[in-house]
């Protein structure tokens, strides 16, 4: 069964793309897990390169492309065209807040796997930069879409004091040894990743951090996640327009076995 069409990255036909299951093409008969959703927007100033990432080309039919004049507007309407099983390609991390409340609708309790230099657990008025892409998963725990014992922040080296009263207080579970955990309590999962999680020389990113995971790592991470848990979607955010990062992005997707 099939709700839209979508282009086939391999023979540029149109093919299927499914409310559950694989996502096959009906011209040359390849088989993808995931349909892509692109979210090229950044909610913040200067972030024209980071939104500019979503329209990177990854092997992934285009299910979706979702603009919005607003943060909240987005979200609606990017959990509105939600594939069964998405990959979301967006600007900054305010593009999985849609992604992650869409697939919480359709679950009794979802988990979230957040790899990410930064929290993103600021509220805008706790943000020293006041811009909406230090608050999405923030907003996600606040709004109930999840529970903060059922979020793992991996990866994250450069926190407000804020973001580290607000784990202290909240329960939310933190490095790779939080993985357990936090899935422990769900049968599903989405997995956010910023890329500015990787170490700067590993990909072109919109704000690079020293002292982050190897692509190497960050794969060998990412292939145990779909070992405890169903992934049910996942993104990426945080990248800025380099052609180049098209390739170890597919990598890591497909890690997730996406």
């Amino acid at each position: 069964m099939s709700r839209l069409r979508a282009r086939c990255p391999d023979c540029r036909t149109y093919t299927a793309v499914a409310l559950d299951g694989d996502y096959e093409c009906h011209s040359c008969g390849r088989v993808f897990r995931s349909g892509l959703v692109r979210v090229p927007q950044a909610w913040g100033e200067g972030g024209e390169a980071m939104a500019e990432a979503a329209w990177l080309e990854l092997p992934y039919p285009e299910a979706a492309v979702v603009e919005a004049e607003s943060l909240e507007e987005q979200s609606l309407a990017l959990a509105a065209d939600l594939p069964g099983r998405p990959l979301v390609l967006g600007g900054c991390c305010c593009a999985h807040v849609g992604a992650v409340e869409g697939l919480a609708a359709r679950q009794e309790r979802l988990s979230v796997v957040w790899l990410d230099a930064h929290g993103d657990l600021n509220t805008v008025k706790s943000s020293p930069s006041g811009n909406l892409w230090a608050t999405p998963l923030r907003l996600l725990i606040d709004s109930g879409a999840v529970e903060a014992e059922d979020v793992v922040l991996v990866g994250a080296r450069s926190l407000d004091p804020p973001e580290e009263e607000f784990i202290r207080a909240s329960g939310v579970r933190m490095g790779e040894e939080g993985l357990e955990p936090a899935l422990a309590g769900t049968r599903s999962t989405y997995v956010a990743f910023d890329v500015d999680v990787l170490e700067p020389s590993e990909l072109s990113v919109f704000v690079p951090e020293p002292g982050g995971l190897s692509l190497a790592a960050a794969e060998r991470f990412l292939r145990e996640i779909p070992r405890r848990t169903e992934v049910l979607g996942a993104g990426f955010s945080g990248a800025s327009f380099e052609p180049s990062n098209a390739e170890p992005l597919a990598k890591l997707a497909a890690a997730l076995g996406m």
